[in-house]
């Protein structure tokens, strides 16, 4: 068990949770994750640990509500704890000093985006970061990631806040503009890292991809995260959740994402309606 040590909502459907968790904390690197089951009757999820303090002994995770396992874990206390918590899990992020980095997270993707630019940063990389969501209000680790970047840029759909457009759009302002990189990191939902991951390999740069949406028991023993990389078949979880923007198919990916959202929906629907007292 783990106990919740600090509970924090972000934006409307985005949390962060401080957890004690010494072990996890003294191991962890960028790029890793964690395995957490809420309660007894929760299924077991994977969320990246988006930062650590070895001293202390905590770990943050930030996660956005999206199904019943989610909710569950939004609706525990301060004070209280998360049933079950295992790692650090994961290959984590390589890092070296690249030169300029260009690291890229789309919504809630900024999370496990964060401690891979700091550590970049930390490693005497110029890092420039492009952030973005669909209104202001959905923009998290702002501060943080400026902190720990050479530079931020930020994008909202309907302009709210920095440039009004997609992160691919600041992209391609940049490009246009004469700037080069050696190399980049890109997180978030599937259709955005494919968009962008595209006009940067097109460009030219190295990027790596992070394909933690694909992953279910975080374990490889599910199958569930199967991607095809370099035409090889490859499991997120045990051998990512990094790999070469390049080289991942991403059309499967996408695809197979969508073959468990019939399941995802009742089970959401299933909890919403026991809180409301109607089953």
């Amino acid at each position: 068990m783990a106990e919740i040590l600090k509970k924090e909502q972000l934006s409307d459907s985005v949390w962060r949770f401080r957890l004690n968790a010494p072990r996890i904390a003294k191991k962890r690197k960028a790029g890793q994750f964690i395995i957490l089951r809420p309660v007894e009757d929760s299924e077991r999820i994977p969320l990246t640990i988006s930062n650590a303090d070895a001293n202390a002994g905590w770990i943050d995770i930030i996660f956005q509500v999206m199904g019943k396992t989610t909710m569950q874990l939004r609706d525990l206390k301060q004070g209280e704890s998360v049933l079950d918590l295992a790692g650090p899990l994961g290959k984590p992020t390589h890092i070296e000093n690249f030169g300029r980095v260009l690291c890229i997270g789309g919504g809630v993707g900024a999370a496990p985006l964060y401690p891979i630019i700091s550590a970049l940063f930390t490693a005497g990389n110029d890092v420039t970061s492009i952030i973005g969501a669909r209104s202001n209000g959905l923009i998290i680790l702002k501060d943080e990631i400026a902190a720990s970047s050479s530079r931020l840029f930020i994008a909202t759909d309907d302009g709210s806040q920095g440039t009004k457009g997609f992160v691919s759009d600041v992209f391609k302002s940049l490009v246009e503009s004469g700037e080069r990189f050696d190399t980049a990191f890109v997180i978030g939902p599937p259709m955005m890292m494919k968009a962008t991951c595209n006009l940067t390999v097109s460009s030219g740069i190295k990027t790596y991809a992070s394909l933690n949406p694909i992953m279910i028991d975080g374990t490889g023993m599910c199958g569930g995260c199967r991607v095809t990389v370099g035409g090889q078949t490859r499991f997120a979880c045990v051998e990512g959740p990094e790999f070469d923007a390049s080289q991942i198919e991403w059309d499967e990916m996408i695809m197979r994402l969508g073959s468990y959202r019939q399941f995802e929906a009742a089970a959401k629907e299933s909890h919403v309606c026991k809180l409301e007292g109607v089953s």
